[in-house]
């Protein structure tokens, strides 16, 4: 059986959902029963619904999971009230949501050998073609692959579902003490450990993260654990920096003024910190923010901007140049899980208290509407199934 076979698109088109007969979307207030195979799902209407949906069979090199913790994720919640994120992800027709999943294997397909039903798993859920042909996959850069299947990213179906079929060799084993929950939120680790990689975070730099939302916060865990001293933190709303306090309790807190400029914002955060930054984790992709952080750092550091944003920027071009600051970006991850999975394991990164809601997969539109609404003080909600 060839490789091409397993990463094939077509395996994953969406069409095989919406144009099945058992799809179709609940009504506002049905009860599905527990044997459906619901979903969360939105449209280019900006609607999030429950839809019923084919429970899948694994074919070749596929196993079938029951979805067990799902995290509700900044992209998903951007997608269902702004229908895209830049000109290639578009929300063109119904589409199902979710993407930092966790669940319990209870089918394999033919060829599977490495797992079986009952096992435990975290599913990294971009799956590139995997083809010798492909320089990003070659390099083991395979995030960059430009044939990627990543669910929940238009038009691919997400994993916020009872029931997923997933490529076996996209699987990640759960050691007993890591809970589904924990599993889940390898994702957004995935994404800080990447940041934190490619950023060249040495222990005891000076470190400021921008933004104290759910990216920012595993990346003030990451950077804690890689060692970095002092850590600065930032964001808008007081509530999450005392939240970032209790997670770290030896990081410092800037509250952003929104009518303050750049400039002054970065004397507090050096003020804060008892010098210049050597790194800027930027958690947010707001430009007044990115502005923040490039003026915190000193002479030959780095700003590393993991947060996504508006397609065009404008930089404090000179300011940059005459100071050596480099500006490095990041998509996604690749070669993080195993790692991710470790940490947790291993006691070295708690993610744990960043769970403040939990829903039943039943309750998922309730769950979406809080994890859009900031006056929630929702970190990460989590659907359970």
């Amino acid at each position: 059986m060839s490789n091409t076979q397993l990463e094939n698109p077509a395996l994953y088109d969406p069409r095989k959902v919406l144009d099945h007969p058992d799809f179709r979307v609940l009504t506002s207030g049905e009860k599905p029963s527990k044997e459906s195979n619901i979903a969360a799902f939105y449209n280019p209407a900006h609607e999030i619904h429950l839809v019923e949906k084919p429970k899948p069979k694994p074919g070749p090199g596929q196993v079938l999971i029951h979805v067990r913790a799902t995290g509700i994720c900044g992209s998903d919640v951007h997608f269902w009230k702004h229908g895209r994120i830049g000109d290639s992800m578009i929300v063109t027709d119904e589409c199902g949501s979710g993407h930092e999943s966790a669940g319990e294997i209870i089918e394999v397909g033919e060829g599977v050998t490495e797992w079986k039903a009952g096992d435990r798993v975290a599913m990294e859920v971009g799956v590139p073609c995997s083809q010798p042909s492909c320089d990003a996959c070659r390099t083991g850069r395979y995030n960059g692959c430009p044939d990627v299947v990543f669910f929940s990213t238009p038009p691919y179906h997400g994993t916020l579902t009872r029931w997923h079929v997933h490529p076996a060799k996209w699987l990640h084993r759960l050691p007993d003490n890591v809970s589904f929950e924990e599993g889940s939120l390898c994702e957004p680790l995935s994404v800080a450990l990447a940041g934190i990689d490619r950023a060249g975070l040495r222990l005891g730099d000076p470190v400021v993260i921008c933004g104290a939302g759910p990216i920012g916060l595993v990346s003030l865990l990451s950077a804690r654990a890689a060692g970095a001293e002092p850590i600065v933190i930032t964001d808008l709303f007081q509530s999450r920096l005392d939240f970032a306090k209790s997670l770290v309790p030896g990081v410092r807190t800037v509250l952003i003024d929104r009518n303050a400029t750049p400039k002054d914002q970065a004397e507090l955060i050096k003020k804060a910190a008892g010098g210049p930054l050597q790194l800027a984790l930027e958690c947010t992709g707001v430009e007044s923010s990115i502005h923040t952080a490039i003026f915190s750092v000193g002479f030959g550091a780095k700003v590393f901007i993991i947060g996504v944003g508006k397609n065009e920027q404008l930089f404090p071009f000179m300011h940059l140049s005459a100071n050596e600051i480099d500006i490095q970006f990041q998509y996604r991850y690749a070669n993080q899980y195993p790692k991710a999975i470790r940490l947790i394991a291993g006691g070295l990164i708690n993610v744990k208290p960043l769970v403040t809601h939990r829903f039943a997969l039943e309750e998922a539109v309730a769950a979406f509407h809080v994890a859009a609404d900031p006056a929630q003080g929702a970190i990460k909600v989590q659907i359970q199934d």
